[in-house]
């Protein structure tokens, strides 16, 4: 789908910026761009470090929960802590493994099964922990809205500590909302409105992070081992597309470093296997490589093996168990692949095309991979989407978001046909009845308000930048920019008026398009842009505008710039 170019008009003193920290003034533009504006929040942004972040102790409920922790201790009861199935929830188990070990504590794990499970702490679940003797649950990546299963823990006698990042639950009573919690001994989430923590987009390993960090302390542990929780942290935020801004950034940025030399041999082992340069990994190769390696565990198997790779201390091992992830992957790319393009098939030749809000029914799909799914249409649509599945009791959804609509909030309201839910602005995951599908369907679309305006993909453009403006100096100074990722974008640029001299399709499946660009001053670039249909090829001799991103290419030694087309059309 074309999208509409508009340019960030945001205003500051680019050259005192540019003066004070000694930066190129696009450089400048582009940090206000991503709304960093105050002395301080340039300092965190340009030269951050673990040292600065926010203190632990201001997450609410966060010392209660070290309090009871080390009170537990003392009493050498024994611990379990609950997670996720995703690579937040598998990175925050890590963690708080690692870390409660390293303070003796009798602790072990369980990561629920996507099937039989299904997402968070559960009855089942409960009832195994008091089986078998323990005292405390911990959990991570979840707990929020498991209200009623914590009241059931609670009747039985555990003590339950809740560490989640996920929005509170609410119910609507004459349009009000009305926050709902649990009756747990202890909850830390930056989201609870009373909870002072000054930035609440973090992931639920950080939470899990923050809340080790005031356990260490107290204890008096080596805190050397933080260099590994950050690089898992990292991971799990890179992972779990939260916003790369304020602490989120300098963790991930840190983290990134600190992998180069990770003494984590199964993460190690897993890097080697997807054939990366640990030295040079970047937060693409977490988002797209290593992170779909670990979230493929808990998609077609059990979590429990990612989890097990990071533990392990075995290299031998360790290589074995990382090769059989990436194998899983590809079993999983491959699964999803198929299934993408059927829902998109589904779209086109029905009458789902005209909904706002898609609500696309596969049945036979592995619903590990329906939010993936729900990705692609959203990408390829540029609509809301959820794709739902057939369940062991019922059917399951799993929704992916656009800007504009709250997945969440939306989902709330359709709540009476639903038998679970939970999640997130931009992604959300269900439960319901499957003769429920076409009602949800209905209601979704007939509650939306979704504008045209809405409905159309934006394409935000940093800085209008003649090419004859980039250099490899100015692209060194760019990546003082990263990690990119959610909220902290890649920089977009334009220039207009560019004569295409030449225009060649390359590369093994002939969808490279490489191209030789003039502009009104004479000056040539080379150029190219990746998955390009043939007849999407510009003209020869024609007049183009550009969004672009500008880059070193190395070859035989030589540099030469290159800039990366995003999306071209006919100069007017």
């Amino acid at each position: 789908m074309k999208s509409k170019w508009l340019v960030y008009a945001k205003k500051a003193d680019f050259k005192a910026i540019e003066q004070k920290y000694g930066i190129d003034q696009v450089i400048a533009r582009i940090m206000r761009n991503r709304d960093v504006c105050t002395d301080e929040e340039m300092q965190m942004y340009l030269n951050g470090s673990i040292d600065g972040l926010h203190a632990p102790e201001l997450l609410k409920d966060a010392q209660k929960a070290v309090d009871i922790l080390t009170e537990k201790i003392a009493q050498h009861k024994k611990i379990r802590i609950i997670g996720d199935y995703d690579i937040d929830g598998i990175c925050s188990i890590t963690i708080l493994y690692k870390a409660l070990k390293k303070a003796g504590v009798d602790v072990d794990y369980v990561v629920p099964h996507r099937i039989t499970d299904g997402y968070g702490i559960n009855e089942h679940l409960i009832d195994n922990a008091a089986a078998e003797g323990k005292d405390t649950i911990l959990t991570c990546d979840n707990g929020i809205a498991a209200i009623p299963q914590i009241q059931y823990a609670k009747e039985h006698g555990l003590t339950v500590i809740v560490t989640d990042h996920h929005d509170i639950p609410f119910t609507e009573e004459n349009g009000e909302k009305k926050l709902l919690t649990s009756c747990a001994d202890a909850i830390v989430d930056p989201k609870q409105p009373d909870c002072e923590y000054p930035f609440d987009k973090i992931c639920g390993a950080v939470v899990a992070y923050k809340v080790m960090q005031i356990l260490y302390e107290k204890l008096g542990l080596d805190k050397t081992d933080f260099k590994e929780y950050t690089e898992l942290a990292a991971i799990a935020t890179v992972g779990d597309v939260v916003d790369l801004k304020d602490e989120n950034r300098v963790i991930v940025r840190q983290g990134l470093a600190w992998i180069a030399t990770t003494k984590n041999t199964g993460l190690r082992a897993l890097i080697e296997a997807c054939e990366l340069d640990a030295a040079h990994l970047s937060a693409y190769h977490i988002g797209f490589i290593i992170g779909p390696c670990l979230n493929a565990s808990g998609r077609l198997d059990t979590a429990q093996r990612a989890i097990e790779l990071l533990l392990c201390t075995e290299p031998g091992k360790a290589h074995e168990m990382a090769q059989e992830l990436r194998e899983l992957n590809e079993e999983r790319k491959n699964m999803t692949d198929t299934e993408a393009k059927k829902a998109i098939e589904m779209v086109e030749g029905t009458d789902l095309y005209e909904d706002n809000v898609l609500a696309v029914y596969l049945p036979e799909c592995h619903e590990s991979v329906a939010g993936i799914i729900a990705g692609r249409l959203r990408e390829h649509f540029y609509k809301p989407s959820i794709v739902i599945t057939d369940a062991a009791d019922g059917a399951k959804g799993s929704g992916r978001s656009i800007e504009g609509y709250n997945m969440f909030e939306e989902i709330t309201k359709c709540k009476e046909l639903l038998t679970k839910f939970g999640g997130h602005p931009m992604a959300a995951g269900l439960s319901l009845p499957t003769e429920n599908i076409d009602l949800f369907r209905a209601k979704l679309n007939r509650q939306q308000t979704l504008t045209e305006k809405e409905l159309t993909p934006v394409t935000w453009i940093d800085v209008p930048m003649p090419v004859s403006y980039a250099s490899k100096k100015l692209v060194e100074q760019l990546r003082v920019l990263e990690p990119f990722g959610k909220g902290n974008e890649k920089p977009v640029f334009a220039d207009r008026k560019l004569t295409v001299r030449s225009a060649n399709m390359i590369g093994k499946n002939k969808n490279v398009l490489k191209m030789q660009l003039e502009d009104t001053q004479g000056h040539v670039v080379d150029a190219i842009q990746f998955k390009v249909e043939e007849e999407d090829m510009p003209l020869r001799g024609k007049e183009i505008s550009i969004v672009y991103y500008p880059d070193i290419n190395e070859f035989r030694g030589n540099q030469t710039l290159q800039f990366i087309v995003q999306e071209w059309c006919y100069t007017t």
